[in-house]
């Protein structure tokens, strides 16, 4: 049956396994992390040699997937079948191909473990998918949409057993975006350089990742909250002489976001702390924020503002037939927000 990503982790984690996994979608690091789990758990280290196979979609067809599929483990238990970059196995478009695989799938065999990693989304209503769905298990991972992904760099965190601040949270998400594979990588490559009994905060975000205490996306946001506009042009000018590690484009999406979120604080009923984190979707440590910033811009300025980024947006694409260096664009917009 389908199933969500984080559940079929925790049944493989518990050595739950399944017959037949088809794993698909347009982000890559819940399938990465589902086949990792797989070739870790299914075979022992000791029986990898004769009983764990990696093939590639580009190299063979769904006949040749099949031939493998139908053999028994070499002395042992069970064996792993991983079927990498299936989007481009031979056959796997043609409907006398799929009816090959669909006849495997409603009866294969419990000693084998065949596992699709298809990094594109397909269609569940094909036969052949659906014939998957009834022994084994389709999981489609989605790329996740950028509101959620405070939560779930927090969620990994607690799962990998270490604490992080609601700031950190933040300035990784606003500097790496919802590149999960990067997110997780930034966050281990963070864990092996505390002491146990150390969080992750701002300093070793700073320390560890690369990212300015002082000049990021996270501190530029806050200084056009408080209307500070020398530390806004500060940042402006850093960014302007960084262009390469701070492109315009990502700082437009977050403000865009930041500032729709202020429009509608400006115009929910309940603005208590509570209130307002269940309105906006954000952590409870992030509404006194959004108090500041709807005291320091008024309804009809919030307006102009939003305004303003998609100008900029639009020039930034040259779609007004002129070409403006990004650095003048944003000290531009930095003048418009402030004053």
């Amino acid at each position: 049956m389908a199933q969500t990503p984080d559940i079929v982790l925790k049944e493989i984690r518990s050595k739950k396994f399944r017959p037949i996994y088809f794993l698909h979608g347009d982000e890559p690091y819940y399938i990465d992390s589902i086949a990792e789990e797989l070739e870790k758990r299914v075979v022992p280290e000791s029986e990898k040699g004769f009983n764990q196979f990696v093939l590639y979609g580009k190299d063979t067809d769904i006949a040749g997937v099949l031939s493998y599929a139908r053999r028994f483990p070499f002395m042992a238990e069970r064996q792993l079948i991983l079927v990498k970059e299936a989007n481009k196995l031979g056959g796997i478009e043609q409907k006398e191909q799929q009816a090959r695989l669909e006849d495997y799938a409603l009866n294969p065999l419990n000693s084998t473990v065949l596992v699709f990693c298809f990094h594109a989304n397909a269609d569940e209503r094909k036969t052949f998918i659906k014939s998957i769905n009834t022994n084994g298990v389709v999981v489609q991972s989605k790329k996740m949409y950028d509101n959620k992904l405070p939560e779930w760099v927090a969620s990994f965190c607690q799962h990998e057993g270490v604490k992080i601040s609601p700031k950190a949270v933040q300035m990784l998400v606003d500097n790496i975006g919802n590149d999960l594979k990067r997110l997780s990588n930034e966050i281990r490559k963070i864990m092996v350089n505390l002491r146990v009994d150390e969080g992750i905060d701002a300093s070793a975000i700073e320390r560890f990742v690369g990212i300015s205490k002082e000049y990021n996306v996270f501190e530029f946001q806050k200084a056009l909250m408080t209307r500070d506009v020398m530390k806004a042009n500060q940042i402006a000018t850093y960014f302007s002489a960084n262009s390469k590690d701070n492109p315009l484009a990502p700082i437009l999406i977050i403000l865009f976001g930041f500032y729709t979120k202020v429009l509608l604080a400006h115009a929910s009923k309940d603005k208590t702390e509570k209130g307002l984190a269940t309105e906006l979707g954000v952590n409870p440590y992030f509404v006194k924020d959004y108090l500041l910033a709807i005291r320091n811009y008024p309804l009809p300025k919030v307006a102009n503002i939003i305004h303003y980024l998609r100008e900029c947006d639009a020039r930034l694409k040259g779609l007004d037939g002129v070409s403006i260096p990004e650095g003048e664009l944003l000290k531009e917009l930095v003048f418009k927000i402030v004053h």
